[in-house]
């Protein structure tokens, strides 16, 4: 009897001697493989480096810290499945959907790196060649991809788990109604953030403003419910995104051209001088070299005022730049102010002249009566 009791122990210390020696081997290789792809990757990133290529950099950032975390739960699933089997334990039964789950989560925080580095890349890479990158339509386009990735990776996470996705789409489908008419607001704020992503009437550093609110300043974040906008005595602006689907937006930062458009007035005792002022002041803009004479250019005699002759200047400016713009627009007016008193004239400022015609003929009168009574 005490043979056998013997025989019994030595076979169930074997045994787990066998259990821990097979956890050790395939943890040891857990470590092993993650060691190796990490020296693996670092090589082959070095040589990526050198290259010009910009989605082989993302890959290998992106792949790092997911492919790490997916050997080690691999390799502590599949040790948990060993001594499962040995011990007929039943918390190890969830070790397999566990696993599967893990494997979705993974893939899925892989995709979301892999969505951001892209996007970062994508921008700097425009930014050190000198090219315009619309950083609105990246961020609109990486913040779609990662919200599907997320709502995917949920889905299949639930149907590895047994849970039907039907059932949850149906219920969806039904809540969605009485969602809907409780966050009326929020909905319309996200479609009219989707819609400013799709139609782009502005996008991140623009300068905006609209004619039916009191909204202008410069674009500082484009979000899913609010646009942040930092209006020129440096306040922010927070705008609902469906405001933005019922008003009139201007975006000055896309002009072309600035305009100068000034009228000049000179005095009436100065009109014989009108047409060579003119004609010099045409002549001094078209060979401006901020000035774009390409654009329309018109000076002109245009009205009699009150108490000046005015002529008016309509041109384009090359710059957009505000401050620059009105440098040229100082030098421009200066000019003109050279070229007016060049020609002898004056410019203009108010002033009445009074005509005593009826006062003069009044004084006359008692001048001629008493002539004629010391005849």
């Amino acid at each position: 009897m005490d043979f056998e009791k013997l025989l019994n122990g030595i076979s169930n210390g074997d045994q787990t001697l066998m259990l821990v020696v097979q956890v050790f081997v395939v943890v040891f290789a857990a470590l092993l493989l993650d060691f190796l792809q990490k020296r693996l990757l670092n090589r082959l990133s070095a040589r990526v480096e050198k290259s010009r290529q910009l989605w082989d950099d993302t890959l290998f950032t992106a792949v790092r810290r997911p492919l790490s975390l997916l050997i080690w739960l691999l390799g502590i699933s599949f040790a948990a499945d060993i001594v499962g089997r040995q011990t007929d334990t039943a918390i190890f039964e969830a070790v397999s959907p566990l696993r599967d789950v893990g494997v979705i989560a993974i893939i899925a925080w892989f995709l979301f790196r892999l969505i951001s580095e892209a996007e970062n890349n994508i921008v700097q890479a425009r930014a050190l060649e000198g090219r315009e990158i619309d950083r609105t339509t990246v961020d609109a386009i990486g913040k779609l991809l990662r919200l599907s990735v997320i709502i995917t990776g949920v889905l299949v996470a639930l149907q590895t788990l047994g849970i039907s996705i039907s059932g949850i789409l149906a219920f969806g489908g039904v809540g969605g109604i009485a969602i809907g008419f409780a966050a009326k607001d929020l909905l319309a704020n996200f479609f009219g953030g989707l819609m400013i992503y799709l139609d782009r009437p502005f996008a991140v550093g623009d300068w905006i403003r609209s004619p039916d609110r009191n909204i202008e300043g410069t674009v500082e974040r484009i979000g899913w419910r609010l646009t942040v906008i930092r209006t020129f005595d440096k306040r922010p602006l927070y705008v609902p995104n469906s405001t933005f689907t019922s008003i009139a937006v201007e975006n000055p930062s896309r002009m072309s051209h600035r305009r100068i458009y000034e009228t000049v007035g000179i005095r009436y005792e100065d009109a014989l001088r009108m047409a060579p002022i003119v004609e010099k002041v045409k002549a001094m803009l078209i060979a401006h070299p901020e000035i774009d004479d390409s654009q329309t250019l018109i000076v002109n005699f245009n009205s009699f005022a009150p108490s000046s002759l005015d002529f008016f200047i309509y041109t384009f400016t090359h710059t957009t730049n505000w401050v620059k713009y009105h440098g040229i627009k100082q030098d421009v007016l200066l000019k003109v102010v050279g070229i007016i008193e060049a020609e002898g004239a004056e410019i203009a400022f108010p002033t009445s002249t009074i005509h005593l015609a009826h006062l003069a003929e009044a004084e006359e009168l008692p001048l001629q009566a008493s002539g004629a009574s010391g005849h």
